[in-house]
């Protein structure tokens, strides 16, 4: 079962559990409908109209977690290192995106900070509206997103959407950052890639050339190679030295 089959499962049950009634919960299960049909008082149609944007956020998170963070760059890094090195699916996928998804909690926790305290919190007490708390979460998220982008990849979709060319950052719409964002985290998961791949292929190259020049032809040189790339990823602490620096390319 995915993850966004499981949040709407934990949301439908809550939902569930709050509108039994006391009397009923001991007795007989009774039928739940969600619906606005024919409301006819504020807070009805309000509570309706929250339940709607809840699940369509819920549905949304995943994509958003993705496209705005800087979970893109490390899942390509991390699949890049595992087919360099030739292991299949070793690490599993789900052990790469955990690791992946713990990594970008941890680069994007100030971020995270700064929405919380600035944005839900002061909605949450009432003291904004929910378009200013969007207004604020957004800044920090165009904040990170501009860090990490290239302006060339900003220029080619500022021309794309056919805007006015913008005189400072703000003026750029966040429909525009985004795909730029995108395709920027993607080259430098592509560069990342490339650079990892090379030792490794060197030493394919040797291990090919040792086995030719032995009249070993039949033989794979993955066979042969796969566990001196192993053995030279943790020699020099590959996660440590592959980890640390990617960590270090999110500094803003």
């Amino acid at each position: 079962m995915s993850v966004r089959r499981i949040i709407f499962a934990v949301v439908i049950v809550a939902l569930a559990i709050s509108a039994v009634p006391a009397e009923a919960a001991a007795g007989s299960a009774p039928a739940i409908s969600i619906s606005i049909d024919g409301a006819t008082e504020g807070g009805k149609i309000a509570t309706g109209l929250k339940i709607m944007i809840l699940l369509t956020v819920l549905s949304l998170a995943p994509s958003i977690f993705i496209s705005l963070t800087s979970f893109v760059r490390i899942v390509v890094v991390f699949h890049f290192l595992r087919q360099a090195m030739g292991t299949q699916t070793m690490p599993p996928n789900q052990v790469l995106a955990a690791m992946a998804m713990f990594m970008t909690f941890f680069i994007m926790s100030p971020v995270f900070s700064k929405i919380y305290d600035e944005a839900f919190v002061p909605m949450s007490k009432e003291q904004i509206t929910a378009q200013e708390a969007y207004d604020k979460a957004i800044v920090p998220l165009r904040k990170f997103m501009l860090s990490q982008t290239r302006e060339k990849d900003l220029s080619l979709f500022v021309g794309l959407s056919e805007m006015k060319e913008p005189e400072t950052f703000d003026d750029i719409p966040t429909y525009v950052i985004i795909p730029s964002f995108l395709i920027s985290e993607m080259r430098t998961s592509f560069t990342i890639g490339f650079l990892i791949y090379i030792p490794f292929l060197v030493l394919d190259m040797v291990i090919a050339s040792v086995l030719m020049s032995m009249g070993m032809m039949m033989l794979p040189p993955i066979m042969i190679s796969l566990p001196f790339k192993i053995m030279l990823f943790v020699l020099v602490d590959g996660w440590y030295l592959i980890v640390g620096s990617m960590m270090r390319s999110f500094a803003m």
